[in-house]
């Protein structure tokens, strides 16, 4: 359990939730650990197996307290709240920020800096670590590239330079983290990024990793109320949730990162991939086990949140970067600050 941005995330399991006078009260196995006052909070979010009683709902509802539910793993499941809502105002915000072309573009250079930072991050952890063992040079040089694309984020770009600027950061990175995979270099490797279908063993990685991503910050946007279809860096298009793909361009490098060490320390092997009559490459349902059991593992582990400064478990920095949008978009900040990580 953790109170964060007047949200209380509960994600112990067999937890219940209980009104007691005007606080929240959670209870396991019938005993209170925890208690706080109903009007300190916006939103509570439960994951997995977290009871509440009907008193507490009917309590929240009366003071405007949102409650989320999601799976365990993080899949959004329902959304409870009170007559009185402000995610009607909220996504009427979202919406006519998404019509706004300076507006538009503000929100997706904080995403792509976030992105490039921290792409340039892991490639620098990959020299600091790794400098005998590949080609420092072009490495380095990536690193100086994406640089240099940071600083021209800064000048306030048209959103189509901003785009311009990601697919370019976008090429030169996937170039150098091909020179981060040390292990089994002939079947592992990274000419270029393609999807739909992937066509080589570290792009099904990738291709796998950021769906389970884009799953995880769409339930997050939907548990603060966001609307995860309409987008500032991606354009509305049926069936694709494109401010889930804006939120989670900054998470992107969390994914690679997972994908360097599943090759390198030989958790996958080229054994684990399939190719089908298609030319399509899949993984096997082993190998697809152990993908999402280091995901979920991962998730579990406590960072320092750069922003906040409080230490959480990765699994909540979707939701607590879905909580920071919602208030830049009521007001509360200047600007959305996406994750960067040291």
């Amino acid at each position: 359990m953790k109170k964060l941005l007047n949200t209380l995330f509960v994600t112990t399991q067999g937890a219940y939730l209980a009104k007691d006078g005007e606080t929240v009260a959670v209870r396991i196995e019938q005993s209170t650990v925890l208690r706080v006052p109903v009007h300190t909070l916006q939103s509570i979010v439960c994951f997995g197996n977290v009871g509440c009683s009907p008193f507490l709902l009917g309590m929240c509802g009366e003071n405007g307290v949102g409650l989320s539910f999601l799976t365990e793993n993080g899949r959004f499941l329902a959304r409870v709240q009170g007559p009185v809502s402000g995610n009607v105002l909220l996504r009427r915000e979202q919406y006519r920020r998404a019509d706004d072309p300076d507006a538009s573009a503000a929100m997706a250079t904080a995403c792509v800096l976030g992105k490039i930072a921290n792409c340039r991050t892991v490639l620098q952890r990959g020299l600091r670590d790794h400098s005998d063992k590949l080609d420092e040079k072009a490495v380095q040089a990536a690193v100086d590239h994406l640089f240099a694309v940071l600083r021209r984020l800064q000048q306030k770009p048209s959103l189509d330079q901003v785009r311009g600027l990601e697919g370019d950061a976008a090429r030169v990175y996937f170039q150098a983290l091909n020179h981060l995979i040390l292990r089994d270099k002939d079947i592992f490797f990274l000419n270029s990024r393609n999807r739909r279908p992937p066509l080589d063993p570290v792009n099904c990685l990738l291709s796998f990793l950021y769906t389970l991503l884009r799953h995880d910050v769409s339930a997050a946007l939907q548990g603060v109320g966001l609307d995860p279809a309409v987008g500032f860096l991606h354009r509305d298009r049926p069936g694709r949730p494109s401010l889930a793909l804006d939120i989670m361009e900054e998470f992107r490098p969390f994914a690679d990162r997972m994908v360097l060490s599943l090759i390198n320390l030989g958790q996958l092997r080229p054994h684990d991939f399939a190719r089908s009559g298609s030319g399509s490459v899949q993984l096997s349902d082993a190998a697809r086990k152990t993908v999402l059991t280091t995901y979920q593992k991962r998730k579990q582990e406590e960072m320092k949140h750069p922003f906040l400064e409080e230490n959480m478990a990765l699994g909540l920095f979707p939701h607590v970067q879905a909580l920071l949008l919602a208030r830049h978009l009521r007001g509360d900040f200047d600007g959305y600050p996406p994750v960067i990580w040291k």
